[in-house]
């Protein structure tokens, strides 16, 4: 299994000055410790890092082959994927912000007669709004990030694999796709579900009450 950069610097500090504590660990590497939460949440599930209660991290190096990360290793992400939120290309980004409050997710993908063709975030609707855009009249094929820019993963991959992905790519959530042919036998891909952060967290809370 390989680590990331930012997990292996995180290994690295904790060997070197431990036990360490979240805090002490974000402060060290520019980050807060909701970013970091992630990382740690993998290096002790995999068991190179042990957390004690008021103490912080340490290194134990535990063998990764272990009844754990066995169990980590078989869940796919059909296992864990959620109903995706969506809205057409048409639609006014007001209506789209509105819809994106109600459903109280922090990404909306774009279809076009079930084809993915874009992603907006929070933060891309912030920007457009303390931007002077006419929120009312702009639609959010303006604005999207569109299609082969994002990230997607399909419903056999593993959920690790994607956990990674939203680390890395340093995102809310991930599209699960399909790959499928139109009526002219071009492939395309169908948005079936995703994976968010909130998705990844209650995989580690279920992995976490394992004995």
């Amino acid at each position: 299994m390989k680590l990331t950069p930012r997990q292996e610097e995180i290994v690295r500090l904790v060997k070197e000055g431990q036990p360490v504590t979240s805090e002490a660990l974000a402060s060290k590497l520019g980050v807060t410790r909701a970013a970091l939460r992630p990382d740690l949440a993998i290096l002790t599930m995999i068991g190179m890092l042990d957390a004690r209660p008021k103490v912080g991290y340490v290194y134990s190096n535990k063998p990764s082959n272990s009844l754990l990360y066995e169990h980590i290793s078989k869940i796919k992400v059909k296992d864990i994927m959620s109903k995706p939120s969506t809205v057409s290309e048409d639609t006014m980004v007001h209506e789209a912000i509105v819809y994106l409050f109600l459903k109280d997710v922090g990404t909306l993908f774009v279809e076009n007669e079930g084809q993915l063709t874009g992603a907006i975030s929070r933060k891309d609707f912030l920007k457009v709004a303390i931007g002077g855009t006419d929120i009312y009249k702009v639609p959010v094929g303006v604005i999207m990030t569109r299609m082969p820019n994002i990230v997607c993963v399909k419903e056999d991959d593993a959920a690790y694999e994607v956990a990674e992905k939203i680390i890395s790519h340093e995102i809310d959530s991930i599209p699960v796709v399909k790959e499928e042919l139109d009526k002219d036998g071009e492939s395309y891909l169908r948005i079936i579900g995703k994976v968010s952060k909130t998705n990844i967290t209650k995989l580690f809370v279920k992995l976490g009450k394992i004995n």
